[in-house]
């Protein structure tokens, strides 16, 4: 039985024009920087999110990592949202490898940062406290449910940054997610930035890797730092080759994610018993559990999975529903039937 997997959309598979490519794909030495195939993807991503230079590195979570050790030094401080993924899903990185302070403030409902209270917690010129360097944006944002920023909101936020001496990073993972959702380029959300990553291995179904996106300068202080943190690779071409696929073919189509990710979302809004958050911005769903159902999330993923549905539980009570490129329609209704016999079990 094949399964239909709505756990993440990292659990995309490289589609068979990708697989051709990595198979073909010329090859040399990325740490030497003459691996052409590296070279393109990187100077293909620079281009999309209109920046210097790109960097292909092997997760989010090093690309992340990276470009905070760039911008903070050690016992300097980094601004992020209470929710950010770096704060809550990357291990500490930043404090246990670069000895970077993280100052957290909480995201207001759509993802966003306010000005004024990131105001107030940049500090002073002070030898008793951690100096100021960065604010972390983070777009889409997942543990928001899925929601983007706008061009207007990134560009106040750059403009009060840059006036405070302060650089910006965006954890763009799924940055191509926030502008197709809003009819943009990628480039018209990060020019505010000082640094993006972006990851190839999600909606985009690349099977490994993130391009962290600068200035040349940047960037060349940016291959230090990976090289510190082992992420070095060869004959990386083979990876990279997959991932120019998914820039040049994969980000239109991320609108049918979206579209389905609402057709879902209507759907289990009927089922009795189910809480949404609301219709999803982009491609996750959020919905919580009320007291009628008995059944605890661990049951409802046994018994999804029966159904040949695969489901992943984000609190005691509360699921997250992602899709993707190997969601089709007839995927979305599956589910949604599967849903209505299991939880008829637990009314």
């Amino acid at each position: 039985m094949t399964l239909i997997d709505l756990r993440s959309d990292t659990v995309t598979q490289p589609t068979p024009e990708m697989r051709a490519a990595m198979a073909s794909a010329p090859v040399g030495d990325d740490v030497f920087g003459d691996d052409p195939t590296v070279n393109r993807l990187q100077e293909l991503a620079a281009a999309k999110v209109g920046k210097e230079a790109g960097l292909f590195v092997p997760s989010g979570t090093m690309g992340n990592v990276i470009a905070i050790l760039v911008h903070c030094g050690r016992g300097e401080e980094a601004i992020l949202g209470a929710r950010a993924h770096t704060v809550l899903y990357e291990g500490g990185g930043i404090s246990y490898l670069g000895g970077v302070h993280s100052r957290q403030l909480n995201e207001q409902p759509d993802g966003s940062l306010a000005l004024d209270e990131i105001e107030a917690l940049i500090r002073p010129e002070d030898v008793h406290q951690p100096a100021t360097r960065l604010i972390s944006v983070e777009n889409t944002h997942n543990r928001c449910g899925g929601t983007f920023q706008s061009p207007d909101y990134l560009r106040a936020l750059g403009d009060f940054a840059h006036a405070h001496g302060l650089s910006v990073h965006m954890d763009g993972a799924r940055l191509f997610n926030a502008a197709v959702a809003q009819k943009l380029e990628a480039r018209e959300l990060t020019g505010p930035v000082d640094s993006v990553t972006f990851c190839l291995s999600k909606g985009l179904c690349a099977p490994v890797g993130s391009v962290l996106c600068g200035s040349q300068a940047f960037i060349n202080r940016a291959r230090h730092i990976r090289k510190h943190l082992g992420g070095g690779m060869r004959q990386a071409g083979i990876l990279a080759a997959a991932g120019i696929v998914a820039l040049e073919s994969m980000i239109e189509r991320l609108a049918e994610d979206h579209t389905r990710a609402r057709t879902l979302a209507e759907g289990l809004s009927e089922i009795p018993g189910l809480r949404l958050d609301g219709l999803p911005p982009t491609n996750m769903i959020f919905f919580d559990l009320d007291e009628s159902i008995r059944l605890t999330v661990g049951q409802i993923e046994s018994l999804m999975q029966e159904h040949g549905i695969l489901v992943h539980a984000t609190g005691a009570r509360r699921f997250r529903l992602v899709t993707h490129y190997w969601i089709d329609d007839s995927a979305v209704e599956q589910t949604l039937q599967a849903f209505r016999v299991v939880l008829t079990q637990g009314g």
